[in-house]
């Protein structure tokens, strides 16, 4: 696999983490800043996991994706 593509993993991989952290985060805030913080973190989460999962369809659609 590519380095690039191996980032592209690390990434996805990161902001499932981020957005585990939101959630287990925004369930034990006591108040409305860390609300907003949370939910900064998580949409930001989405937005770079959304990019990050179409470079990797760019990837797959001009033949660079090779998995292990």
């Amino acid at each position: 696999m590519k380095p690039c593509d191996k980032n592209i993993i690390r990434t996805l991989q990161i902001t499932r983490e981020m957005i585990r952290l939101a959630e287990e985060g925004d369930g034990a805030r006591q108040d409305t800043g860390c609300g907003i913080l949370y939910g900064v973190i998580r949409d930001s989460a989405y937005k770079i996991q959304k990019l990050a999962e179409q470079e990797k369809k760019h990837h797959q659609a001009k033949g660079w994706w090779k998995s292990n």
